[in-house]
């Protein structure tokens, strides 16, 4: 039998078969020993003995992708969820989100929650930064009609709601759900964060087509070591247009000469934060390596 891990607390997995049941199940001995650890999203094959409780995961299909940062697997985009103010906008953390979707092939929605305490100004910064690379939204997470404007992006997808706590994820999950068990929580007044409300990784079918992940607050995702230096300029789409016009091959767009990305960015024509971004993950990166 198969179907899909839609839920994963204290070693127990538990799968929809798609056949109106989700069936508790624990994973075979054999995962560990190749040091594969079922995750939610994947695809998997299931055994069910006589006993209720005998049910066990026997096979993982192939994965399209897979996070260790949140554990998920078989993301098709994120939809990476900021708040407007309280607190505000940390455009590394947003970058750094942004990055591991990019390195990934994962599609990316940018939403920007309460609205109704933003700016004019901050709205245009947003719109000036990012406005050009990925497709945006301000919402109110606990208004269904605002939070509806999402539903184009999310149908027929697997959507990780991603973003730091505090900033609506959950609200938005049980907005469009219209499900009033989803926890939610407020930021902390001494540390300016948001309190975790999601304890574990969750799936959840959407009643107009698609299913989507709620996922604990992590502030960051870590990027892949696999990625080299020379690959990070790959991760950031604005670059494309001017990488191609520098004067060295495998300029790294930082002290070279005649380097057409570095005056794209004194120009305006790259978002100067978007520029610095990229050389202070390059630097994360060289650090990284040195260890």
């Amino acid at each position: 039998m198969q179907g899909i891990i839609v839920k994963g607390i204290g070693g127990f997995y538990y799968v929809d078969t798609g056949a109106g049941s989700i069936v508790e199940c624990k994973a075979r001995g054999l995962f560990r020993k190749d040091n594969i650890k079922p995750c939610v999203g994947d695809e998997v094959d299931i055994s069910i003995g006589l006993a209720s409780d005998e049910a066990v995961i026997t096979d993982i299909h192939p994965r399209k992708n897979h996070f260790a940062r949140p554990p998920v697997s078989n993301v098709d985009q994120f939809v990476i969820v900021t708040a407007m103010a309280d607190p505000a906008p940390n455009f590394t953390v947003l970058d750094r989100f942004i990055l591991s979707a990019e390195a990934a092939d994962v599609d990316i929605v940018l939403c920007f929650t309460k609205k109704d305490l933003a700016t004019f100004k901050s709205m245009k910064q947003i719109r000036e930064i990012y406005g050009k690379l990925y497709p945006h939204l301000f919402v109110d997470a606990r208004e269904a009609a605002s939070v509806e404007k999402l539903i184009p992006f999310l149908q027929g997808k697997k959507t990780a709601l991603a973003g730091p706590s505090g900033a609506g994820k959950s609200t938005i999950l049980r907005t469009l759900r219209g499900d009033d068990t989803i926890q939610t929580g407020s930021v902390s007044e001494k540390t300016g964060r948001g309190k975790h409300t999601t304890r574990h990784v969750e799936i959840f079918g959407m009643e107009f087509g698609g299913m989507v992940f709620d996922t604990p607050g992590f502030t960051s995702f870590d990027l892949s070591p696999e990625i080299e230096e020379a690959m990070l300029q790959e991760l950031y789409p604005e670059f494309s247009g001017y990488r191609d016009q520098c004067r060295f091959n495998g300029c790294l767009h930082l002290q070279e000469p005649e380097c057409a990305v570095r005056e794209a960015a004194e120009k305006g024509r790259i978002h100067p934060l978007r520029y610095e971004s990229y050389r202070k993950e390059l630097e994360l990166l060289r650090q990284e390596k040195k260890y």
